[in-house]
This record gives C-alpha cells, sequence and structure tokens, in this order.
C-alpha cells in the first residue's frame, strides 16, 4: 500500500510503498478514505523538538480519519466488513488506573495512532475493535474524518457549565474555530475569539464568535476586557493556542472565580503568577487531552445528527495524498485552517 512516513530522523515525510497491514484477532483494518492533517502532524512533519523526542522514524503518521472496514480479526463481534467508520486514535492498556474509573484518554501507557503506531495517512490504517466508532449517514465524509480533532473542541468546552456564560477562545486554530461552534451550540451568551490569522478571525465570525481580535495588537486585552459586564473578565477561557502569551493573557483575561481550560500545547515552560492569578482570583484550571472514550463521540454524534453544529466552513482544503507537501505548507504559511487529504483517489487496489 502507499503509506506517508516519517522515514528518517529529519524534516519532511516521504510517500512510499509498505506492507498492508493484516488484523489480530481483535483488530480490524480500514480502507481510508479522507484523513485530516493536524497540528500535530506538522511538528513531525518540521521534526520539532517534541517530534524528535516522540516519533521513531519509520513510523506511518497521521490520525484522523474516516473510511470502510476491509478486514476483521477472527474475534471481532461488533464491526462488520464493509462498515462505515471513523476512529479513537489513542489506544488505552484497559487495565491502569486510569482505563479502569472511565479515563482511558489519560492512560498510563497510551498509544496513539500516527505517533507512536502507524497512523492513517495510507491506504489502510489498524486500529483495535474497541476503538472503531460506526459513522451514521447523517455525517459526510469530510466530516467523519475530523471527529478526532472536532472530539476535542467537544471535550474542552464541556469541562464545566458553558450555558449562559461569557466566553473568551484563545486561539482560532482548527480545533479553537471548532471550540467556537461548540460554545455557541452549548449555549454561551458571549463568545470572543483571539487569532493574528484575518482568515482565522473571519472563520471565527461565521462559526459563531460575536467578536474577534488580533492580539498583537496594542490594547486588546483591554477591548477583550471592555466586553464584560463591569470590566470583570470572562466567565471562561478556553486555550486553544499553545502560545505562551496567549496562555498569560487567556488567564489575565479570566474573572475570578472563572475556570479555564487548556488544550494547547506550548513548545517550552510558562511562566505564571500562581499567587496572584490563580491562588487570590480562586479560579479553577482543566487540563485536557484528547477526548473521553467514549462519552465524547456520542456528544459528537449527537451535535452532529441535530444539527446544533456545522464545522464544515473549518475545512478550507481537500487534496490528494500525493499532494502532502502542499497540505503542510498551506498549513505552515497559515493559508488553510483544516486540510483533508483524499485518500482513497488513486489508491491501490
Amino acid at each position: 500500500m502507499r503509506a506517508l512516513v516519517k522515514k528518517s530522523g529529519s524534516p519532511g515525510l516521504v510517500l512510499m510503498e509498505a506492507p498492508t497491514p493484516e488484523p489480530g484477532p481483535r483488530d480490524v483494518v480500514i480502507r481510508v478514505e479522507k484523513a485530516g492533517v493536524c497540528g500535530t502532524d506538522l511538528h513531525i512533519y518540521e521534526w520539532d523538538a517534541w517530534a524528535k523526542g516522540r516519533v521513531k522514524p519509520g513510523t506511518v503518521i497521521g490520525h484522523e480519519f474516516m473510511g470502510r472496514v476491509a478486514k476483521i480479526g477472527d474475534a471481532v463481534t461488533s464491526v462488520a466488513v464493509g462498515a462505515r467508520v471513523s476512529g479513537e486514535g489513542h489506544i488505552g492498556c484497559g487495565s491502569c488506573y486510569s482505563c479502569r474509573t472511565g479515563d482511558g484518554h489519560i492512560c498510563s501507557d497510551l498509544r496513539i495512532i500516527g505517533i507512536d503506531v502507524d497512523g492513517c495517512f495510507a491506504d489502510y490504517v489498524k486500529i483495535p475493535e474497541q476503538n472503531v466508532w460506526a459513522l451514521p449517514d447523517e455525517v459526510p465524509d469530510d466530516v467523519g474524518a475530523i471527529f478526532d480533532p472536532l472530539g476535542n473542541a467537544v471535550h474542552t468546552v464541556m469541562r464545566g457549565v458553558v450555558s449562559g456564560r461569557s466566553v473568551l477562545v484563545v486561539g482560532a486554530g482548527a480545533i479553537g474555530l471548532m471550540i467556537v461552534g461548540v460554545a455557541r451550540a452549548a449555549g454561551a451568551v458571549d463568545i470572543a475569539a483571539a487569532d493574528p490569522n484575518p482568515l482565522k478571525r473571519k472563520l471565527a465570525l461565521q462559526m459563531g464568535a460575536d467578536f474577534v481580535c488580533d492580539p498583537g495588537e496594542p490594547g486588546f486585552e483591554a477591548r477583550l476586557r471592555a466586553r464584560t459586564r463591569g470590566g470583570r473578565g470572562y466567565d471562561i477561557v478556553l486555550e486553544a493556542s499553545g502560545n505562551p502569551s496567549g496562555i498569560q493573557s487567556g488567564i489575565s483575561l479570566l474573572r475570578s472565580g472563572g475556570w479555564a481550560a487548556l488544550l494547547g500545547i506550548p513548545d517550552r515552560e510558562v511562566s505564571l503568577d500562581l499567587a496572584r492569578q490563580f491562588v487570590f482570583k480562586g479560579i479553577t484550571i482543566h487540563g485536557v487531552t484528547g477526548r473521553r472514550m467514549f462519552a465524547t463521540w456520542y456528544q459528537v454524534e449527537d451535535l452532529l445528527i441535530h444539527k446544533r453544529l456545522d464545522v464544515r466552513p473549518v475545512i478550507t482544503h481537500q487534496l490528494p495524498l500525493a499532494e502532502y507537501e502542499r497540505a503542510f505548507e498551506l498549513m505552515r504559511s497559515g493559508e488553510a485552517v483544516k486540510v483533508i487529504l483524499d485518500i482513497e483517489g488513486g489508491a491501490h487496489e
């Protein structure tokens, strides 16, 4: 099969021939039709410090996808060949404390497809049976391919009560934009989004934001604070940029007694004034990773089926797998938000 591989410990990826995976007794092999390109994939492509410390050369990358079941293991009972599916990319051990108490997304031995094991930028991908998610007919293929990042957005918003609250979203990348849409669907009364990219600010308004601003402009924090009642700050801050200054601004703009969910991953340590910004303000901070398996998946599906959320504006480009270099360049330049790779077009038979 064709596979997009991190072949060596240097920047770039290689589209090459690789063995087609065969299922173990409890595994499912899926013929990939569409796959989403994530910021994590860009980190691997560029081979930054995080990627060097985590990804082994030779790994097929990619973790957002949809397709149809091609083969199943002998012990598989809940998935049939031909089923149209997506999949949870986080593979828990199933036996640690977190897995056994409903927190498999923070498993102590978590593996992620496209990072720790071979991923979905290929004609076929193999995942455990329990990670397969059947896609309802109401969900189009391109949206089904990004259930993974949409799940991140839903998990972030659903960490607390959003209805009737003011919300600041820091970072309007793909997941940040989805967070805006989910917060709107969840009943937030006022949503502001901060991002330096004009395209992303425009899309944030389309996704339901009431106000957008460029954090690179002088006085942006004052303008944001002025939107809140009495200048007290936002009830909720949802951080999706991973930018240290964005995290600091978000915490500064959170009102006393408010809560924040931090999803963005900074590339270096972030200094915060714990006494002044955390303790004396009495705020609550939630760290968010992945999706709650599988409560978040049901929430994602319900939001889409009942038409409470439309994430298609976030998908700015769809390209064939052979044009993967262009996909990464579009992301690096900021011209694209979410790029979908068409894996099925030109696939081996």
